[in-house]
């Protein structure tokens, strides 16, 4: 698997990474979540060894991760890696052959991944003249054309529309089918809470919490609710019921959250009091709830901290 053990980064006065560690299974779609700046970028470049850690490992099936041939790891960075002025299709068989696949087998593949994308037509034009969303598309086939064992992905559902999205993720689930190990990184959650297997919520270059999704998303320790009622309006009844909280007002159902250690059953119970129940979920927080909880209780931890000495004077 890829462990990444105490890595730790400094740029100047500025600590990207402070103890990151994280491990990702085989065949695994792992999620890396967090704020631009968060020190996800700066894993991913370690882990490819564009980056020297200042401490820490990462090795990937038991052996230093710089040990092992550049054909086992597929990157696709954040900002746009093309030749802005050559061909697509040529751009593409050239990286392969970096990799060592024949021009043969890399135009090929090429044009059936620009086929499967929607876009062969665009096979002999220049990169710069293809939309963002297009050039994203060419960047995941040149990421997956030399066939990887490892991916690295830096954002990749950024600036594409939802057709795009569709079409990245499918690829994304062959990949992983294919037995192939994932990791992307990524602030959009929903995303993430799609796709992945395992998370990891980083932030200010340290992993917050990670674990399986199901696992991440149970952390807090709170249920959430959708419920309505024949007659409801807008669920006001609701906020009378202890250790409950409405997160969603609304008129087709309410959603809330339920602190830990509370029943679900006694929202039902006040629900069946009102007369027919129309809709009753219970299920865990979203990934965006969790980050928002984690981060927001860290960020006010060490605010309260840095006010600690004022305070004293």
């Amino acid at each position: 698997m890829l462990r990444i053990d105490d890595l730790r980064k400094a740029f100047g006065e500025v600590q990207a990474l402070d103890g990151v560690s994280l491990t990702v299974r085989p065949g695994e779609v792992f999620g890396f979540l967090g704020a631009n700046g968060a020190g996800k970028t700066t894993t991913m470049r370690i882990v490819l060894g564009f980056l020297r850690a200042d401490a820490g490992t990462v090795t990937w099936k038991d052996r230093e991760a710089g040990t092992w041939p550049r054909q086992v790891w597929g990157y696709m960075p954040e900002e746009r890696g093309l030749y802005p002025r050559m061909p697509v299709i040529d751009q593409l068989v050239y990286f392969a052959s970096l990799y060592g696949v024949s021009r043969s087998r890399a135009r090929k593949d090429a044009l059936a991944w620009l086929a499967r994308f929607r876009i062969e037509e665009y096979a002999d034009r220049k990169a710069d003249s293809l939309s963002k969303g297009n050039q994203q598309k060419v960047q995941y086939i040149a990421t997956i054309l030399h066939d990887p064992d490892v991916l690295l992905m830096d954002e990749p559902f950024a600036g594409l529309d939802p057709v795009n999205v569709a079409m990245l993720k499918s690829a994304f689930i062959e990949m992983r089918d294919r037995g192939k190990t994932i990791l992307f990184s990524t602030h959009q959650l929903e995303q993430a809470e799609e796709l992945c297997d395992s998370v990891a919520i980083i932030d200010h270059g340290r992993v917050i919490t990670a674990g399986s999704t199901r696992e991440v998303k149970r952390s807090t320790g709170h249920q959430v609710i959708r419920v309505a009622t024949a007659g409801d309006g807008n669920g006001g009844w609701l906020l009378a019921l202890p250790h409950v909280t409405v997160t969603r007002p609304g008129h087709d159902f309410t959603e809330l959250r339920v602190d830990a250690g509370t029943d679900p059953q006694t929202v039902l119970k006040a629900a069946m009091g009102r007369g027919d129940v129309l809709r009753f979920e219970v299920g865990d927080p979203s990934l965006e709830e969790v980050f928002v909880e984690k981060v927001g209780a860290l960020d006010l931890e060490e605010r309260t901290l840095a006010a600690a000495p004022e305070a004293g004077r």
